[in-house]
């Protein structure tokens, strides 16, 4: 077993999408890894494609560091089409897939690296897992703005995602009420609606729609018929990209079979069509997209994305690999890659978050007995 007293050289890479907060963990496994331990850091460019192709390898030092804790993106690049096991080759015209690990781990070899700490969500933390499988020293951190990771409180990315999609909430919200419509705010959350529900709460939307709630399309509409009839002035619907109808499924833009990828997106605009169609009230749709993505981190991601990636370093120094570090509050623990990568945590149909909303009012997407309640008790108020 690799352990502090034979590291001299650590590698670091970023995989799958981009998040606020990133630079940050870079910033902290540099400083930590040099400061308190004397260690070389090599930055591995786009993700694994970094350990693939000649060139994509750069050594780290403290001034390399220098300024980007406030920076959004990453500075080594990323990618989410880069998994090694399954990677995309061109063969007779083709694109297939074709398992490169060994690749990698003769690369890692080459570059002497005596461990790698791996920074991603689940997609790129089960490659890291595959990695370890195979002998190769792994440390994992959590990313992704959707906040999905089961083995750990909090994901670095999601607080800004989540100020990001408040903050448009808000501002849509002022021009429904003057134009007098129902708009609906489309954002991240493939299978779970972490951002859409908090950010919904946050902004005062009306109807929040998850992937853990199949919509029922004629709720929603007597919902806004409901708020027109009690003279409000606007409606605003929070959508998560793979919300779903009762008995439907994902709306997808695009759909490769051969390399697994689906990418989300549309379902705000299918609502509101199915809104216009039986309510005739004027819709409009924002879909934010990849700005959630975007930006300088807040505070709360700046300081967890350090705790993150100083705490990272401390495993590799300890030699426990397999490993990722997670927020148990009010402490970074290590926990098993597998853990963190077995269940997607979704919102809880019995939790708090749901709890809120509908005690706030907020139909969310299928409740009809709700909206009878609340509208009988809306009319004897009036009366």
């Amino acid at each position: 077993m690799v352990t502090v007293k034979n590291i001299r050289r650590i590698g670091i890479t970023t995989g799958g999408g981009d998040c606020p907060g990133l630079n940050a963990v870079i910033r902290g496994v540099v400083k930590s890894a040099i400061c308190e331990y004397g260690w070389d850091v090599i930055g591995i460019e786009d993700g694994f494609d970094g350990l693939l192709k000649p060139g994509k390898t750069v050594t780290l030092e403290l001034k390399d560091v220098n300024g980007i804790l406030a920076r959004g993106g990453t500075i080594l690049g990323t990618t989410n089409r880069g998994n090694p096991f399954k990677y995309p080759v061109e063969k007779n015209g083709e694109i297939v897939p074709q398992d490169l690990s060994q690749q990698v781990v003769d690369n890692m070899k080459m570059l002497r690296l005596d461990a790698l700490v791996v920074i991603g969500g689940d997609g790129t933390l089960r490659i890291a897992s595959d990695f370890y499988k195979m002998g190769v020293p792994v440390v994992g951190v959590p990313k992704t703005i959707d906040n999905d990771l089961s083995a750990t409180e909090i994901t670095f990315g999601f607080d800004t995602a989540l100020n990001t999609a408040t903050d448009a909430i808000d501002k849509i919200q002022t021009t429904a009420e003057s134009h007098h419509r129902v708009m609906l705010v489309e954002v991240m959350g493939r299978n779970s609606g972490w951002i859409a529900i908090e950010a919904g709460i946050a902004g005062g939307a009306d109807i929040i729609l998850i992937p853990e709630i199949p919509y029922d399309i004629d709720a929603i509409c007597k919902e806004i018929n409901k708020r027109q009839w009690e003279g409000c002035k606007a409606t605003i619907i929070v959508v998560a990209e793979g919300a779903m109808p009762k008995g439907g499924d994902i709306v997808a833009k695009e759909e490769d079979e051969k390399l697994g990828i689906v990418r989300l997106g549309g379902v705000a605009q299918v609502v509101a069509d199915e809104i216009t169609k039986r309510t005739k009230q004027e819709t409009r749709v924002t879909v934010l997209g990849h700005v959630q993505r975007g930006g300088s981190p807040s505070p709360f991601d700046r300081i967890l994305s350090s705790r993150y990636g100083t705490a990272a370093v401390k495993l590799v120094a300890n030699g426990d690999f397999g490993k990722m570090v997670s927020l148990r509050p009010p402490n970074i623990v290590p926990v098993p890659i597998e853990e963190a990568i077995g269940v997607i945590k979704t919102v809880s149909l019995n939790g708090d978050m749901v709890r809120t909303a509908r005690a706030l009012g907020i139909l969310l997407g299928e409740e009809e007995e709700h909206i009878f309640q609340c509208s009988s008790s809306q009319s004897l108020n009036k009366a």
